[in-house]
């Protein structure tokens, strides 16, 4: 396919929106990568091989699920905007390792996706130039799924890309940040200046690697422990004890048994919840489960 002119040329990428008379939808957060050594670095980052099976979300017009297509098994891509799904159906004409999806990733049962198209057990990569307005509840999303994955490269605005190896105490540090810990460990792996997007974005991105990792401590519902760490960091200035009343009610009974937990813990009840790791956070699940406000 060498007489093939990359999609992420800049020149094919006005070329393409030109014919298709497209425009970058805010609503979507679509900007369209032009720069190819960007391009090959996220296929790079995540050693795509020719066994690998890949989930791309948002595909926009083609320019990564090509040169993923290039080097993976097959590639499975997600996209939302029902115009686009027309676009990629000639774009990526010439690869017919690719099947795309019209659909919303937060609303796909990932795990039966993965058993129809790639089979039980199968190598799974997730890669992803995520529209930046959506980027958090995207990566949850994938976290808490119950898939296995080998890994998970994601092309993210800089600021996002920051709050997941966040330091405790800092303003970036928050549930984001623990669930990321939680699951996997997370790299920065490539600075990417806003001038590598048509349209240019107003800020920075960086491509993320996330490895997966097992738990220092394995929680029995992973879901609740979460829910517990959202309710902590619901009102940030406001201290652990507050957004625990919030959670649970104010009853006096309730309170007591959220004070015998903390103590339990050894945690104090004026704390803000962004002074607390992973492992405490987790010990203050398992001492509110004992105390029976968590069913």
């Amino acid at each position: 396919m060498a007489d093939i002119i990359d999609i992420a040329n800049p020149t094919r990428t006005q070329a393409i929106l030109n014919q298709y008379g497209l425009h970058a939808k805010k609503k979507f957060g679509q900007n369209f990568l032009t720069d190819l050594n960007v391009l090959h670095g996220i296929v790079d980052v995540a050693g795509i091989t020719s066994e690998d099976y890949v989930i791309e979300i948002g595909p926009g017009i083609g320019a990564l699920t090509e040169q993923l297509a290039r080097s993976a098994k097959k590639v499975v891509a997600f996209e939302i905007d029902p115009h686009m799904v027309a676009v990629l159906a000639e774009t990526l004409l010439p690869y017919d390792n690719v099947k795309v999806i019209e659909n919303d990733i937060l609303k796909v049962d990932l795990a039966h996706v993965i058993a129809t198209e790639f089979g039980e057990g199968a190598h799974v990569k997730i890669v992803a130039n995520l529209p930046y307005y959506i980027t958090t509840p995207i990566l949850m999303q994938l976290l808490r799924a119950k898939i296995s994955w080998d890994n998970i490269v994601v092309m993210m605005q800089r600021e996002v890309a920051d709050r997941l190896n966040a330091e405790i105490g800092t303003k970036a540090y928050g549930v984001l940040t623990l669930t990321i810990q939680y699951y996997a460990q997370a790299q920065l792996a490539i600075k990417v200046p806003a001038s590598a997007f048509n349209p240019s974005p107003n800020v920075d991105s960086a491509v993320v690697m996330l490895t997966p990792i097992v738990p220092e401590t394995v929680v029995d519902n992973p879901d609740k422990l979460f829910s517990v760490v959202k309710g902590s960091f619901a009102h940030r200035r406001k201290s652990l004890w507050n957004n625990m009343l919030q959670m649970f009610g104010k009853q006096e009974d309730v309170k007591q048994r959220i004070q015998d937990a903390l103590d339990a813990v050894n945690i104090a009840s004026s704390i803000r919840a962004e002074r607390l790791s992973l492992n405490q956070l987790t010990a203050l699940y398992e001492a509110l489960k004992l105390q029976g406000l968590i069913k």
